[in-house]
């Protein structure tokens, strides 16, 4: 009976409490950045053909055929990197649609990553959106994430939302609509990424694990699956800026970090839509996630 009050408190909770909007955050950063044109800070990378552009919308597609993907023109030391995105709806079992910053084709096989990406679903299911940071090591076999998984309090697909990383010298903070989600900081240089970074968008077919760790697949009778994005907010530190960049603040002191009611929405989120925390998994190691 021990471990079941736990058990039934923690459904009661999540059933009862994960309702309505969070709290209001106070401050909205992504305000306080002007919005860019896409083919000013972006290029396409790959699936080109799976891809169009219509003035400040942004739409690419999965098919059996291809994915698609775009990169940002320059990398970046720091920076508040956003955009708004708009899911495809009904069946999208193993579909990835994503938006996050990564050096891998700097750094192959060593790379660091700090990720925004949208688990497809069975239409009975929400959508997951799943946070992650890897340091150093994703893509060699040690594979070491970060995870943090989220419901949303809206439907992801019936209109456009806001979705953002900002990464100082000091923490990376995840953001939806201006409601910061998750803070990520710095403890120590092991556990951080440091390197420059571009920003990507894409949409790939992950039928191995994105929707219950692979028991959904995707099932092209469903194509195309297609991600909308627009509304891009890039204000950063491009590589080699040195010190004399500052990247923007995410809060109204312009020292960082989170102003107390900005933290009392994040906790609300966390305590009523935070579906996994990789620090809280007991089937991970958490002796290669010191940080926890």
């Amino acid at each position: 009976m021990a471990l079941f009050l736990p058990i039934l408190l923690f459904m009661f909770t999540t059933t009862t409490n994960a309702q309505g909007n969070p709290p209001s955050p106070g401050y909205n950063p992504s305000s306080k950045i002007e919005t860019v044109a896409f083919n000013q800070a972006y290029e396409s990378l790959w699936g080109p053909q799976n891809q169009r552009f219509d003035e400040g919308l942004v739409t690419i597609w999965l098919d059996k055929s291809s994915g698609s993907g775009f990169k940002s023109k320059g990398s970046y030391e720091s920076g508040f990197f956003g955009t708004a995105v708009k899911l495809h709806p009904g069946y999208t079992a193993g579909v990835i649609t994503s938006f996050y910053l990564s050096n891998n084709q700097d750094h192959p096989g060593n790379h660091d990553e700090v990720d925004i990406e949208f688990l497809g679903t069975t239409p009975d299911k929400p959508y997951t959106l799943q946070t992650n940071v890897y340091i150093r090591g994703s893509g060699d076999g040690n594979i070491i994430g970060r995870e943090q998984k989220f419901h949303l309090w809206f439907d992801p697909t019936e209109d456009f939302h806001d979705y953002a990383m900002l990464w100082t010298p000091d923490e990376i903070i995840f953001f939806v609509d201006d409601v910061p989600i998750r803070r990520y900081p710095r403890k120590s240089d092991d556990t951080f990424p440091t390197r420059p970074m571009y920003v990507y968008g894409s949409i790939w077919d992950a039928s191995s694990w994105a929707t219950e760790n692979g028991r959904y697949k995707a099932n092209y009778g469903y194509q195309p699956f297609v991600g909308r994005y627009s509304n891009f907010k890039l204000e950063g530190c491009a590589a080699g800026s040195g010190q004399s960049c500052s990247p923007p603040s995410g809060s109204p002191s312009n020292d960082g970090g989170l102003s107390r009611q900005q933290v009392a929405a994040m906790h609300w989120v966390q305590r009523n839509y935070k579906v996994y925390d990789y620090c809280s998994d007991p089937k991970r190691d958490h002796s290669l996630t010191p940080e926890c």
